[in-house]
């Protein structure tokens, strides 16, 4: 289940992306969604951030070693 959630953050992530080009495409940088879109991104990466450090605190994600 948590995995599930952090790749459905990194997904919002890519298409809060996706959508401050797009808004700064057709605004041609005078509007204000853009900055909105990329508000959105940052946030969504710092709780993606802290839902890592979390899941990994309390044991729901491992990390592994490297293969020889």
């Amino acid at each position: 289940m948590f995995k599930i959630v952090i790749v459905g953050l990194f997904i919002a992530i890519v298409l809060s992306l996706a959508s401050a080009l797009i808004a700064l495409l057709r605004s041609r940088g005078r509007g204000t969604a853009t900055v909105r879109a990329l508000t959105w991104r940052v946030s969504l990466s710092l709780l993606l951030l802290f839902l890592l450090l979390l899941g990994y605190r309390f044991g729901w994600i491992h990390p592994h070693a490297p293969p020889p």
